[in-house]
């Protein structure tokens, strides 16, 4: 399958577009895993701890392999990198070392493996999909292997700009289709019941298709986080606006997990390693249909209003209905 062009093609630099992806999956170790990508895409195997490796430098970066916990690594690089005070202080660095290990060792198969992809250009998506198939073939199982596996796939496209009104038109165009989006993905309930990719409220949306909303930068955020202090959305705007706005201070993004970069986190698709076509193009080229909308500026802001319309006359019909059943009562 080729991946299909994007209405705006490059950055406001000029350059392509980059898309990161991050797949989630059982069945595969990290260290085997790590063995199959490199296999693939060439590069270096170097061992971060038991449950976390890398292959560096490939033709586009570093793959980083690991099982998706926290609780099963060591601490952090910068901890690791100071001098143990003493002969207390090396004891318990080593137990903590072999307690996370053994705890990865007995998690392994519940909690996923992810691989965490190097950004990769638009164009050559059709060359990472060698990824899926050397998994499939592999014997890694995707969501739909166990009602347990609440297994997902992440597209991180990079903005073609990132002007405040272009981040809104684009912003405006994935809430108007994400309820498309879920049919065509067939969202697994496993999925639908943890709370990782939660759709937006409704008044979120009236707040963003009002005509007269041209927020600035900062502006655009704060209205983000008054309705959307998490980061379990099925479109996750914090990586992008931690990049934008670094000293923010909000405390969503002093938060590990939050990766600063010039991108949109898209945390909608299931894992479908069971289906032999399926990559990350597949996902792609759905996703492309938000793209072309944002592109649309008369189709985008008739679709707007059209939404405006069946929500707001449902809310109006609602407080009617509350105020008409006060009444009764009363009478």
């Amino acid at each position: 399958m080729k991946a299909q062009a994007p209405p705006e093609p490059t950055t406001a630099d000029g350059d392509i577009r980059k898309v990161g992806v991050e797949i989630e999956f059982a069945g595969l170790d990290p260290m085997a895993t790590a063995e199959m990508v490199q296999s693939l895409f060439d590069g270096r195997i170097e061992v971060q701890s038991a449950h976390r490796m890398k292959v560096s430098d490939t033709q586009w970066g570093d793959f980083k392999i690991e099982l998706d916990s926290q609780y099963v690594h060591p601490e952090s690089p910068e901890d690791a990198a100071k001098t143990p005070g003493d002969d207390w202080d090396r004891m318990r660095r080593d137990l903590d070392r072999r307690s996370r290990e053994l705890l990865g060792d007995m998690v392994t198969g519940l909690v996923p493996t992810e691989i965490v992809c190097p950004p990769v250009p638009w164009d050559e998506l059709d060359k990472l999909d060698a990824l899926f198939d050397g998994l499939r073939e592999h014997g890694a199982k995707g969501t739909e292997a166990s009602l347990m596996y609440g297994f997902g796939l992440h597209l991180n496209p990079e903005l073609p700009s990132l002007e405040a009104e272009d981040i809104l038109r684009y912003l405006r165009a994935y809430l108007l289709s994400a309820d498309w989006l879920r049919e065509q993905i067939r969202v697994d309930i496993t999925r639908e019941v943890l709370p990782h990719a939660n759709p937006f409220h409704k008044r979120y949306c009236l707040k963003l298709f009002d005509e007269d909303y041209a927020p600035d930068i900062d502006q655009l955020i704060d209205d983000y986080l008054a309705d959307n202090d998490t980061r379990n959305r099925d479109l996750d705007m914090l990586p992008l606006f931690a990049h934008l706005r670094p000293d923010h201070p909000h405390e969503l993004f002093r938060k590990e997990l939050v990766q600063p970069r010039p991108t949109f986190h898209y945390r909608l698709p299931n894992a479908q390693l069971s289906e032999a076509d399926w990559g990350a193009v597949t996902e792609w080229n759905r996703w492309l249909e938000v793209e072309r909308l944002a592109c649309a500026p008369e189709t985008l802001h008739e679709r707007m209003a059209e939404y405006r319309a069946r929500h707001l006359d449902s809310s109006l019909w609602q407080k009617i209905k509350h105020k008409l059943k006060g009444d009764s009562k009363d009478g």
